[in-house]
């Protein structure tokens, strides 16, 4: 049997409501979202997620920069800005190298 691809959070409940059969899926898409959510907010106040066993979550500048319009090559300014960064747990980097 072919192993399904998750694209996007309604697969992964659907995975996680059949591998836990005694909670509603209703249940399972709101925690996922509580736990979206709060990975999140505590990126953009700046701060660091650790999942422990899975890795870790930050954020990463990218500095201002000039670039160009695709459509018109004219010089424009992009500003400095973030970027979300993940790191893998030496656990997860195992299980997926073995």
């Amino acid at each position: 049997k072919k192993k399904k691809k998750m694209k996007n959070k309604s697969d992964l409940v659907d995975i996680v409501s059949r591998r836990i059969e005694f909670l509603k899926k209703e249940d399972i898409d709101q925690g996922i979202s509580e736990i979206l959510v709060y990975i999140s907010s505590t990126l953009s106040k700046g701060k660091r997620v650790e999942i422990r066993g899975f890795g870790s979550l930050s954020l990463r500048p990218r500095s201002s920069r000039i670039g160009r319009n695709p459509k018109t090559g004219t010089s424009i300014v992009i500003n400095k800005k973030y970027h979300p960064y993940f790191r893998a747990s030496k656990s997860l980097k195992r299980k997926l190298n073995s």
